[in-house]
């Protein structure tokens, strides 16, 4: 069987995804959600006009020099507006957020004014405008603030608060079950047995996935026999999963039974070998609705899989506008010899030079299994297939891996 080139199997990958329905949620539950629709403010910030400081609210026809006298008739406070328009000659003490009375057109900040009893006297001459914010400064009701595909930060939370919205139509979480295989398996804090290994994909995984806005569900690890494996798929579907991901048993082994079990339960393969590095006996399928992803058991290649297969698939699902990871180009740090039928992912150190050059250089040992390489790289080096040798200072493309 010929190995797929990955941008075939990433678009068979995000065929047909569309964005998943919307709900409604509480606005402290919003953050980091993804908007569903666009958002219109309803009402208008600030509603009137108020003043940006304490001091006093003056028609600066009154107010043009230093030296002028008014009247003080009154004080108007934040959420107290004041009952009448001020007339020639007069003043109204007023404090930040104060609504500017009718025929005020400019304030006077308190330290540039001393106040002799019922009268107030300026040191500085006013300014038409000055010191206050006009009704719809910030926005004006129906302005389209928050759009639809963001994803919503701290700062448009306080934004949505302001527009008036107790809760926001977001899109609902995609469902990542993950369930491992494998025999060898045991649980971070056992004692292994000869032949045991620590099971560690999972949790980088479900971090991946959960960073990326999805909600993970562990469905632990299978024994190897058909009737384990045939079971956790069945689990994935009985939790609605919209992605399946399994890691190990996807190569040809006799105990590798992640590709029986699918086929048992009827899922129609889309492919099954690509031609990366590492990752190649990925594959992937459909199980009605539900999106199967079948990763390595390599630690290394379920995670450089899952971030370039499983990350564009949640934000796809999500209705996000910029699905891929963003791609960038630095320098080699290092001789690199020519590449084969495989692309090649090379997980590499980042160095940021004075003039603000980025240096890639691959991490010498590549195996799959190293993980304290893994999590010691900021960036995967991108080599296409059949690429020719390249040296040291010549130009690459990099994918940084998530902080």
């Amino acid at each position: 069987m010929a190995l797929m080139p990955v941008s075939e199997a990433l678009a068979l990958v995000l065929d047909g995804a569309v964005p998943l329905p919307e709900e409604q949620i509480a606005l402290d539950q919003a953050y980091h959600r993804v908007l569903a629709r666009d958002v219109a403010a309803l009402r208008t910030q600030p509603p009137q006009a108020m003043s940006a400081m304490d001091g006093y609210a003056v028609r600066a026809a009154d107010a043009d020099r230093a030296q002028a006298r008014l009247k003080v008739i009154g004080e108007i406070a934040a959420g107290r507006p004041f009952e009448r328009a001020l007339r020639a000659g007069e003043a109204a003490r007023i404090f930040t957020g104060g609504v500017v009375p009718d025929g005020a057109d400019a304030v006077v900040i308190q330290e540039d004014t001393i106040a002799d009893g019922d009268h107030v006297t300026l040191t500085e001459a006013a300014r038409q405008g000055r010191h206050i914010r006009p009704a719809g400064a910030d926005f004006r009701e129906g302005d389209v603030l928050l759009q639809s595909g963001r994803r919503l930060s701290d700062r448009d939370l306080s934004l949505a608060a302001s527009m008036n919205y107790p809760e926001l139509p977001v899109r609902r979480r995609p469902k990542v079950a993950l369930l491992a295989t494998g025999d060898e398996l045991v649980m971070p804090g056992s004692s292994p047995e000869p032949g045991q290994i620590v099971y560690s994909n999972g949790y980088a995984l479900r971090a991946l996935a959960r960073a990326e806005g999805a909600e993970p569900i562990d469905l632990g690890i299978a024994a190897d026999t058909l009737d384990a494996t045939v079971a956790g798929i069945r689990r994935a579907r009985e939790a609605q999963a919209d992605i399946l991901i399994t890691t190990g048993g996807a190569s040809v082994g006799d105990h590798d039974l992640v590709k029986q079990g699918l086929d048992a339960e009827g899922v129609e393969m889309a492919f099954w070998k690509i031609a990366m590095r590492p990752g190649k006996p990925m594959m992937h399928g459909r199980l009605g609705a539900m999106r199967v992803i079948g990763l390595p058991g390599n630690p290394v290649s379920s995670y450089v899989c899952s971030l370039l297969f499983l990350v564009p698939l949640i934000r796809k699902l999500l209705g996000l506008a910029q699905i891929h990871p963003a791609r960038e180009t630095a320098l080699l740090g290092r001789d690199l010899g020519a590449n084969d039928v495989r692309e090649d992912y090379l997980r590499a150190r980042l160095e940021e030079r004075e003039d603000g050059t980025l240096v890639a250089t691959p991490v010498t040992h590549q195996d799959s299994s190293l993980l304290g390489n893994l999590a010691l790289s900021q960036a995967l080096v991108i080599r296409p297939a059949f690429a020719s040798a390249a040296s040291a200072g010549s130009t690459c493309e990099i994918l940084r891996l998530p902080e």
